[in-house]
């Protein structure tokens, strides 16, 4: 029944001989309804996917002993569950209280339940929280078990092997997001060719996968390891398992080279994940028989050698991740027939070098694009059909030209890095008609020119990173336009990869499992704010902001519009030559945590205003012009004398230079012309009346000597008498 309603239908209560009733994907609310209880013939009873919220009535189930089937999954339902309510359920088969705000109990008092279960799902239920969190005891006597999901429970504990040995018909264990402990055993009369799926990822288990895991598994569709100890190689065996879908072996300590069986055999697989281990050797050194592969991760490993040929013979391959390995060479031509269909390609973080294939253009819905840190020089790859393309990540390569005109369609463009490269010429206008752009560095490179108020049209933009260029002029006032807030980031990766898996016997359970972190798709991207270059990826792109044009040479004043920028996190002003105040309005900037106006050209005194920065963490106006007292009260308590060095004017905490005065200086009155001027005249006469002094002395002096200086006293008389003609018409020619 999905009608989506709000409120049960009262009248519901009136059928008491129900034997079926689903009430599934409807958004009821309130509480269970209490007449339920009567409903005593009731086989199966679906409330999954609601807002039901409440305590469990444990009266509700009391005189539903025919009852086969339960499901109170993904309501809002609180409180505690003890388990020995439905044990007395002696018919129940499947029983599912997954995801609610339930803790659910098993161990206390001790379970005796009547019951067989088939299928139990109670994922996300805080499952015996207050006595440590361990597998539920009461599942030793359960034989007929098919489907069992414990997952997001925190369990501690070794790992219960013993759930394999004893359900033969086990098709679906779903251990996912706990704390168990432990090496994973396969005994070798344990032979389960039934069971479909593994989920042990996020654990601590440890030691090797067991070898003949490929013999006694030879049906899994889905294997997850991810996310534990595991050591040693993968095991040939593997190859056995020609149904498995999705392989994860990630983040574990594994190493060896990826075996020829697996390659080969595995013929069904369409992820394959083995990223952040310690394999080595070639990639796929062997012919590569996966003709359905959608998704291969091979990242952060020590994989050597050049891009293998048979990557080439996959056609689906949506996404290809390589990067932070050893691999060198060109990048080959033949990438452009990887797939046609591809939209992630990662290559980051290895030795490539030379060009940029322009085969690379081929793939025209490619949305996600990282060729960082390499040595790939030449001009960037001038693609005019990535019209799909939302993220280029070219950053620290040897590339050098212009920014390509062809990035103009590519309209849909959310990040675009290129740091530290050799790029030249001006920013391009068009830039600021990539409207859904958040992201801007461009960081490093060799542009040059003023700063375009057509930048002021990215209305999204989130990070402006312009630094370290030779940009001039002065900053836009238009900027202030810019949000620089929180805004919903369009992630078509943030999502990781969910996927549902329903089990044939039953069209009654599904089971999810996700395979990746919601931040995998997008790359760290780095900005430096609180004088540290820090990496943001995912959704914490949603709450970081900042602009930094430092290391330039832009001039004028700061535009006091940049006060409005009240969601902004971080500025960087430094390196430049702004001259004059800075200005009051930065009060404005709320959110700021990072304002750097350092070794700049700036007047005037630090405004009082800025102690109203609540969130500033990291501040400095060392290497300017200022004077004055500096604030001392708020945040400005915690900055230390490196964030005002280099000014001498400036005085108070936590300088030495003490204030003389609380007080302002006061200037000087005027004067008028004529004040100046007999200033000047009582000046030259002062000074011509201790002339006339100092002669007469002088003259008394060689009038007592012989003749022989009679010639030194006419010179000094002449000296004199033309100084003052001199002084007297400096004096009097500009009336």
């Amino acid at each position: 029944m999905t009608c989506v309603l709000a409120i049960v239908p009262p009248g519901l209560c009136k059928f008491k001989d129900i034997k079926w009733l689903d009430l599934s994907f409807n958004d009821f609310e309130g509480s269970i309804p209490s007449c339920l209880s009567n409903f005593s013939n009731v086989q199966l009873l679906d409330l999954s996917n609601n807002g039901f919220s409440g305590k469990i009535p444990a009266s509700t189930f009391s005189n539903v002993t025919s009852l086969s089937y339960l499901s109170l999954a993904k309501n809002n339902f609180s409180g505690i569950v003890e388990f020995r309510s439905f044990a007395h359920l002696s018919k129940l088969k499947e029983f599912v209280l997954s995801d609610n705000d339930l803790e659910v109990k098993t161990e206390y008092p001790m379970l005796n339940s009547t019951f067989q279960l088939t299928v139990l799902g109670l994922s996300n239920c805080k499952l015996n929280k207050d006595t440590g969190g361990g597998i539920p005891n009461f599942l030793y006597s359960q034989r007929e078990l098919m489907v069992v999901d414990l997952s997001h429970n925190h369990l501690l504990g070794k790992f219960p092997n013993w759930l394999l040995e004893k359900n033969q018909k086990l098709e679906v264990l779903n251990l996912m997001n706990n704390s168990l402990w432990g090496t994973f055993l396969l005994p070798l009369h344990c032979n389960r060719t039934g069971l479909l799926i593994l989920e042990m990822s996020k654990n601590h288990i440890s030691g090797q996968i067991p070898s003949h895991i490929g013999s006694l598994l030879p049906n899994l569709q889905l294997l997850n390891m991810s996310r534990n100890s595991f050591l040693g190689s993968i095991p040939p065996s593997i190859g056995n398992m020609r149904g498995l879908a999705t392989l994860d072996l990630s983040h574990n300590t594994l190493s060896g080279e990826i075996p020829v069986e697996l390659a080969a055999g595995c013929v069904s697989l369409s992820t394959l994940r083995l990223s952040n281990n310690s394999f080595h050797g070639k990639i796929f050194s062997t012919y590569l028989n996966m003709t359905n592969l959608y998704f291969l991760y091979l990242d952060n490993n020590h994989f050597v050698g050049t891009i293998p040929p048979s990557l080439f013979n996959v056609s689906m391959l949506w996404r290809l991740d390589i990067g932070d390995n050893h691999l060198s060479g060109r990048i080959p031509s033949q990438i452009g027939g990887i797939s046609r269909f591809s939209a992630v390609l990662i290559l980051r973080g290895n030795h490539f070098n030379g060009l940029v294939p322009f085969e690379i253009c081929k793939l025209r819905y490619l949305q996600f694009l990282d060729l960082s840190d390499n040595s790939l020089s030449g001009p960037i790859p001038s693609c005019s059909n990535f019209t799909e393309l939302k993220y280029m990540h070219l950053e620290n390569n040897l590339f050098s030209g212009f920014i390509p005109r062809a990035l103009s369609s590519s309209s849909s463009m959310i990040s675009l890095n290129i740091r530290h490269n050799y790029i030249d010429g001006v920013i391009p206008v068009w830039i600021g008609r990539l409207s859904r752009l958040r992201i801007l560095l461009l960081k490093g490179n060799n542009l040059h020119g003023h700063i375009s108020n057509e930048l002021c049209q990215l209305k999204h933009i989130c990070l402006l990173d312009l630094s370290y260029n030779n940009l001039f002029g002065s900053l836009p006032s238009c900027l202030s336009d810019l949000t620089f807030g929180r805004s919903i980031f369009l992630d078509d990766f943030n999502s990781g990869g969910a996927y549902l898996y329903l089990i044939p016997s039953f069209n009654v359970y599904a089971l999810d499992i996700v395979l990746s972190e919601a931040t995998n798709g997008l790359r760290e991207v780095g900005f430096i704010t609180k004088r540290m270059e820090n990496y943001y990826k995912g959704g914490i792109l949603n709450y970081m902001s900042g602009i930094d044009v430092s290391c330039n040479q832009l001039t004028g004043e700061i535009p006091c519009e940049m006060g409005l920028l009240s969601g902004l996190h971080s500025m960087n002003l430094s390196y430049n030559q702004f001259a004059g105040p800075i200005p009051s309005n930065f009060k404005n900037l709320s959110q700021i945590e990072s304002l750097d106006l350092s070794h700049n050209k700036l007047s005037g005194t630090i405004p009082p205003e800025l102690i109203e920065l609540n969130y500033l963490a990291v501040f400095s106006v060392a290497h300017n012009n200022l004077s004055g007292r500096i604030p001392d009260k708020s945040q400005f308590s915690t900055f230390n004398e490196r964030s005002y060095e280099g000014n001498p004017l400036l005085c108070g905490p936590p300088l030495s230079r003490s204030c003389i005065s609380t007080a302002p200086i006061k200037e000087a009155p005027e004067q008028d012309e004529n004040e100046d001027d007999d200033n000047i005249v009582s000046f030259y006469c002062s000074l011509a009346g201790s002339y006339l002094v100092f002669l007469i002395g002088t003259i008394g002096v060689l009038y007592f000597t012989s003749q022989k200086h009679a010639t030194c006293f006419l010179h000094i008389v002449d000296s004199w008498c033309a100084f003052r003609l001199y002084k007297l018409y400096g004096l009097f020619s500009c009336k």
